[in-house]
């Protein structure tokens, strides 16, 4: 599988509403971070869609390396500027 391109590197931090159902962009390309907007369309990624369990502030991965999608895990703290 490809690697998702690296859409920034410090979390999104995002007010979620209890009970909304939400698309994360798991492959990067997206230009509204950090939902999902198609452009993942042609290839191997889908979005994460997940429903929020209770209104509250949220850290979402903007580095698409993180092992707990959609949320950061600190993934983005081991980055090279390589792959930015």
């Amino acid at each position: 599988m490809e690697k998702a391109k690296v859409a920034g590197t410090t979390p999104n931090i995002i007010e979620l509403e209890e009970g909304k159902t939400y698309a994360w962009c798991s492959c990067g390309n997206s230009e509204n971070q950090p939902w999902c907007n198609g452009a993942h369309a042609g290839s191997d990624f889908k979005p994460k869609v997940f429903q929020a369990k209770e209104s509250t502030k949220a850290a979402l991965c903007s580095c698409k390396q993180t092992k707990n999608p959609p949320y950061c895990d600190g993934s983005h703290m081991s980055l090279s500027l390589i792959h930015i």
